[in-house]
């Protein structure tokens, strides 16, 4: 297929065109051309939009769909739609489906379900066989067969030496291996942060030392084994703190922060509404703060929606029952440029590729057209008319947003709202 995008901001600081507005030629999936004006063709398709900027297509770390196992909660096919409307080209699926994704076989199968989608699906394969934590899965089998990572979503690994095992192994293949930050017998039946707000609210608090401590062991494991180590979804002040003198010593370790520990705190909670249950839980505006100095300063390397879809039945209950997780692909962007300057949020939401294997395309001629549509200047607050996954329980809901996705171009195909 053929395009011509005209009058694109093209933000992309490994390309030439860096802050041009240019016209774009794309043709069979691959920039032809970029210049001032260019004149389009009879079969080429024009594609104006208000305000167009274009940069590398973004990607997201930590998504989770429910197929197979959970199709009630988001299919595949679905959630791949969700993902290219709100501007991702490339998404990392969490293993937490039934059955887990623990083998080669189960890796093939997601990688067979997205064939042919303009949004590149990317298998994390879990760590410990059924993600229960008691013996390494099949590692290798699953990296031939597509895996970019192993980790147990959101079930941190209690044995430390199956950890360094891990680390050790993984390391044959270069294989990145991540680990979930919490210490489960610290944080115990907690569901919220532990602070002023969970003890006037009557809530079991999880208290920031849980993440803390297990990062401080996962880190002196990986100065003793060497390797790659991915520390998901950060949360706290002296995580940030941890992460970065690790970086400092030459460690190999990146990490992520999910977009609604960005913005929102343990203040929220006052509702009782369950689409603030998240895991790591909302925490202070103090851990807020860092976090963003912790972006500023290149400690965060990436962020991430953690889009975990849940369906009513197991949200629309006592805030002690309710399973956790927020939708975020719909809201991400919009969220991230009202904290963030444009560049920042595009680098944030595409340097990661490099952590998980994935190749950077810079917007340039010659290159695959892999490339995110969007415009900053809309604003508006987000609803639910705004959400396109099956599931609904999105902690962004009357938030207001800063700018909008037009959609994406990738594998030779275009996707737009």
């Amino acid at each position: 297929m053929n395009f011509l995008l005209k009058a694109a901001t093209v933000i992309d600081p490994s390309s030439s065109f860096h802050n041009q507005t240019v016209d774009i030629l794309i043709e069979n999936g691959v920039i032809k051309e970029i210049d001032a004006l260019i004149e389009a063709k009879e079969d080429i398709e024009e594609i104006k939009l208000d305000t167009l900027h274009v940069s590398q297509g973004w990607f997201d770390s930590s998504v989770c769909f429910g197929e197979p196992g959970y199709e009630e909660r988001e299919t595949i096919d679905n959630g791949l739609a969700v993902a290219a409307k709100s501007g991702f080209t490339g998404i990392a699926l969490n293993p937490n489906t039934l059955p887990i994704t623990d083998t080669g076989a189960s890796v093939g199968f997601l990688i067979g379900k997205a064939l042919k989608n303009p949004v590149n699906l990317y298998p994390i394969g879990a760590l410990t066989t059924k993600s229960e934590g008691v013996e390494m899965a099949e590692l290798y089998d699953m990296y031939q067969a597509g895996a970019v990572a192993f980790g147990d979503y959101k079930k941190s690994i209690q044995n430390p030496n199956l950890l360094k095992i891990a680390l050790l192994y993984a390391q044959n293949f270069n294989g990145l291996v991540l680990s979930y930050p919490q210490d489960p017998d610290i944080a115990g039946k907690g569901m919220v942060n532990e602070e002023e707000q969970s003890t006037l609210l009557g809530l079991k608090g999880i208290p920031a030392l849980a993440e803390e401590l297990h990062i401080s062991r996962d880190l002196y494991l990986l100065e003793y084994t060497g390797g790659k180590l991915h520390i998901p979804t950060i949360s706290t002040a002296k995580s940030v703190r941890l992460v970065r003198e690790a970086k400092a010593n030459g460690l190999q370790v990146s990490c992520s922060v999910c977009v609604h520990h960005l913005l929102l705190t343990d203040d929220e909670l006052t509702t009782f509404d369950t689409n603030y249950k998240v895991l790591p839980p909302l925490r202070t505006q103090k851990d807020v703060n860092a976090l963003l100095d912790g972006i500023a300063d290149g400690t965060i390397d990436m962020i991430t929606s953690d889009h975990q879809p849940m369906d009513i039945e197991h949200k629309k209950v006592e805030f002690d029952n309710a399973k956790y997780g927020t939708i975020g692909l719909e809201s991400i962007f919009g969220i991230l440029n009202n904290i963030l300057d444009t560049e920042k949020v595009v680098r944030m939401l595409t340097q990661g590729k490099s952590i998980f294997g994935i190749e950077n395309i810079p917007v340039a001629v010659g290159n695959e057209a892999n490339l995110s549509l969007f415009t900053p200047k809309e604003n508006v607050v987000f609803s639910e008319n705004h959400i396109l996954s099956t599931s609904k329980n999105s902690a962004f809901l009357g938030k207001t947003m800063k700018g909008n996705v037009y959609g994406i171009i990738s594998n030779d195909q275009i996707v737009l709202k």
